[in-house]
This record gives C-alpha cells, sequence and structure tokens, in this order.
C-alpha cells in the first residue's frame, strides 16, 4: 500500500486525506496546531460558539462534487464507505447576500424591485445567469481539459476584451455609478483591488444572488469537522501538535519523528513550503494582498431588529482604500463585514454574538480596539448601520485577530491570499500550480496553491490536484 504524508489540517488537507484514503493510500495527516480546520477555526467567547475563516458557503456544486468523488473512491472496496453514512452537513441558505452600505445608498443583495438599481441590477444579474454553471465549471476542471473550453467561450462571450473587474465594470455605461463600486468592491475577497483581478470577480455577486448563500448549521468550522469524519472514516491518521521540520522525496520529517511517503500533498503557504524543502527563508518584498483586523465579539444585547446576517459597510471612496492597501499603511476608510448572529440562529448559542471584520493592510502589525484607525471605523460602522452607540460597548467579551496573527501562517506580514501576482498569473496559469514538474511526488492544494480562494476554490482545487486518482488504485 503506498503511502501519503498530507501536511496541514484545514479543509483542502482534509479533503486531500479522505479522498487519497478512499483510493487506498495510507494517509497520514499532520498538523501543527491543536485544531483542525487551518484558518476556518472555531473559537469560544464567553462560552459562545464562532468561527473564524469564511463565514458562507457558494457553489454548492463544488461540495456535491467532493462527495461525489469521495463515493466513487470508496465504491470497489470490499466494504464500501459512503459519506451519508458517516457525517452529513445540513445547510441553511439565507434571505439575501448581504446589506451593503455606500455612501448615500443602502441595499441588499439581490436588489429588491423598490430600489432605484433594481432595473439594472436585473440586466446585470441576466447577463451572467448564464455563465453561474461556467463558473463552478472551472473552479472543478484543469483550465487544459477539454469540457473547461465551452465554459471559458461563454465567460469571453460576456467580457470580450475587457480582461479586469476594472475595466469591465467601466464599460457598464448603463449601470448607476454606485452599484458597479458596490460589484467592484467584492474583488477584496481575493484581498486585491479590481485592476488586478479578473473580470470573473464581477460576476460572483450575480452568481451568489441566483444561487443564494448558505451557512452550515453549527457554524463554517462543521464543513472541516465533516471531511474529518470522511478522513479518518476511510483509514487515514490525523495527527494534530505536530510540527513539520523537513520534507524531500520519499520522507517528511517533524519535531517528533519521521514518515515516509510516496507522496507528499501539501495545503501550506508557499513560503513555508519553501522552507521545509530546504530553501532559505525570503525577506517579504513586492506587493501583498490584503489583511484583516477580525473581531469576534458575544454581545450583550440583540441589535436592532432588521439588522441582517451580513452586512457590508464600504468607504466612500474605494479608490483610496484600494491604494492604501496597496501601499500596505492603513487606509481612511476600510470595508467591513458585519456578521451577526441571532441567539440560536446557525450556532447552538444561548447569546448574540457578531464578527467585525475589518480589511487590513498586510503590515505584520498587532492592533486593537483604541488602535486609532480601528476605532474610527468601529465607530463608522456603528453610524452607518444605524446604531445609537458604538457597537463594541455592547460586547460582553471579545477576541481579535490582527494581521500579526496571519502572519504566523506564513504568508508574508499577515496577507490573507499572499503576495500580488501578475494578472496573467491569476487565472489557470497561477504560479505554483498544483503539481510540479521536477517534483512529481509533490502535490499542491489550498493554501500552497493559492491562499484564501473560499471554500469552493479550496475543494476545487483540491479535486484538480488529485484528478488522476482510481478508485483502488493502491
Amino acid at each position: 500500500m503506498k503511502k501519503a504524508v498530507v501536511l496541514g489540517a484545514g479543509i483542502s488537507g482534509l479533503a486531500s486525506a479522505a479522498l487519497l484514503a478512499q483510493a487506498g493510500y495510507q494517509v497520514t495527516v499532520l498538523e501543527r496546531n491543536t485544531w483542525i480546520g487551518g484558518k476556518s477555526r472555531r473559537v469560544e467567547v464567553s462560552g459562545q460558539r464562532m468561527d473564524t475563516g469564511p463565514a458562507l458557503v457558494t457553489f454548492p456544486e463544488v461540495w456535491q462534487q467532493f462527495l461525489a468523488t469521495y463515493d466513487a473512491l470508496g465504491a470497489t472496496k470490499s466494504a464500501p464507505i459512503k459519506n451519508a453514512s458517516v457525517a452529513k452537513v445540513e445547510f441553511t441558505k439565507l434571505n439575501e447576500v448581504g446589506r451593503y452600505f455606500f455612501r448615500e445608498h443602502e441595499t441588499d443583495l439581490p436588489v429588491k424591485e423598490n430600489h432605484e438599481w433594481f432595473a439594472a441590477w436585473t440586466r446585470f444579474q441576466k447577463q451572467h445567469d448564464e455563465i453561474t454553471s461556467s463558473i463552478s465549471t472551472l473552479l472543478t476542471a484543469h483550465p487544459f481539459d477539454p469540457k473547461a473550453l465551452p465554459a471559458l467561450g461563454k465567460m469571453l462571450k460576456v467580457y470580450g476584451a475587457r480582461l479586469t473587474t476594472q475595466s469591465y465594470i467601466k464599460s457598464l455605461k448603463w449601470m448607476p455609478a454606485g452599484l458597479r463600486e458596490v460589484i467592484a468592491i467584492h474583488t477584496l475577497n481575493a484581498g486585491v483591488s479590481p485592476k488586478q483581478t479578473l473580470a470573473i470577480y464581477a460576476s460572483m455577486t450575480a452568481a451568489m444572488a441566483t444561487q443564494g448563500i448558505s451557512v452550515p448549521v453549527g457554524g463554517v468550522n462543521e464543513i472541516p469537522q465533516t471531511i474529518a469524519k470522511l478522513a479518518e472514516a476511510a483509514g487515514a491518521k490525523i495527527r494534530l501538535g505536530e510540527r513539520v521540520i523537513g520534507v524531500k522525496k520519499g520522507l517528511v520529517t517533524t519535531q517528533d519523528g519521521e514518515y515516509p511517503a510516496d507522496l507528499v500533498v501539501s495545503s501550506l503557504d508557499p513560503e513555508v513550503l519553501r522552507v521545509l524543502l530546504g530553501k532559505k527563508p525570503k525577506q517579504p518584498t513586492g506587493k501583498r494582498s490584503c489583511s484583516g483586523v477580525a473581531i469576534y465579539a458575544v454581545l450583550k444585547q440583540p441589535l436592532p431588529a432588521g439588522t441582517v446576517t451580513h452586512s457590508v459597510v464600504m468607504p466612500d471612496e474605494p479608490a483610496e482604500l484600494y491604494a492604501a492597501l496597496e501601499a500596505a499603511v492603513p487606509p481612511k476608510q476600510t470595508m467591513a463585514f458585519v456578521n451577526y448572529y441571532k441567539a440560536g440562529e446557525v450556532y447552538p448559542n444561548e447569546k448574540p454574538t457578531v464578527a467585525v471584520l475589518l480589511t487590513a493592510p498586510a503590515d505584520g502589525k498587532t492592533y486593537d480596539l483604541n488602535s486609532p484607525w480601528v476605532r474610527t471605523e468601529v465607530e463608522r460602522i456603528s453610524k452607518v448601520m444605524g446604531l445609537d452607540v458604538a457597537i463594541d460597548s455592547l460586547f460582553e467579551d471579545h477576541i481579535i485577530l490582527t494581521p500579526e496573527y496571519f502572519g504566523e501562517w506564513g504568508s508574508a506580514l499577515g496577507a490573507l491570499y499572499g503576495k500580488t501576482n501578475p494578472l496573467w498569473q491569476s487565472g489557470p496559469f497561477h504560479n505554483p500550480q498544483y503539481r510540479s514538474i521536477s517534483k512529481p511526488w509533490l502535490r499542491r492544494v489550498g493554501a500552497s496553491v493559492h491562499p484564501g480562494g473560499g471554500i469552493p476554490a479550496v475543494l476545487g482545487g483540491t479535486l484538480i490536484s488529485l484528478r488522476d486518482l482510481k478508485p483502488g488504485s493502491n
């Protein structure tokens, strides 16, 4: 039986372990931390459960394809293991993608019929309905897979030669300027400005509105928890609290021992893996994606009636925010996600909770609620959302994660999505690739390929990286 060692117990590492074990590999997962999920981590504040990392799930067909692949790989076993018999994630669909606040505008997405942007939004969404399935295809198919070509063709009919989000959005002269900014700012989900991202990011809002967005009952960490159960049911071993100190062909070394490996799958940050492979550490250079100041709090009382689950408070001048992030300095105003859960909503909590997620420069620094720009933004966000007091005055208790914390994962100075690559490397020619020609024994998934990216991209990338697995092949 061939042996596989998976580096990291985040979503992509666990998904890799589950598929490899089903395919007949003897699998060991090595994780330096004492929890599973990686950045998608479950924390407890004043006895209330909260999850860090992604707050919602999009493109559900990618999750279904992962489960179908798991079942198919185990079909030839003498006692086949089906995902439904091991664990199941229950999803609840939210009423809206989010509520957006921009200058004097306030709108839900999808835009409601009584809003001044409704006609323009309807036109935009209709144009993109045809390519929603194409996005799902590209998330799970290798760029050179023949079935990816029709999907690419459909998208090019929409974008034409306008390859960046900025150039495409600017071409929509019929769309109100405010709505263009709302759509364009979603490129910060990749950590960079609209001029540095492919036009596909303009389609994400329409796709999410068409399909809806979901949250696992119990929180997003239910996804890695479930995948871990699938991996272990197939025979994988997950070792927590064991730091990898070296990787080479045929062997992975930790502080506790050595693990022979016919195949190594890394979900670690590219720079972390580079050092483990024996290269010297590099000093942070070049442009980086954004970081974050993430505040997770338990509330003394509920927020006002009508507060939605996901609010997005935008800066008055998005261009200034993009420029500040590119220069790695605090912006005058930032973009913030405010994720609010009532007691018993999604999480099995007795008290309401909120996450205030501020887009921050990747500067490696630590911040608290009294840091000048954080203080200013918390008060601005509270006012924009119609609160009578600063939202932190309603906190019973909280924790805060900063660029210094995110830098511990390996991305330079806490850049959530790693360094900023040239535009042509942000699509199918991203660097590094899922596989290495010089190291056929090494596969890359998750953060090792593209830090961040969201759950569908992480799971889809795992399917692409391990696309040559055959049922019962080992």
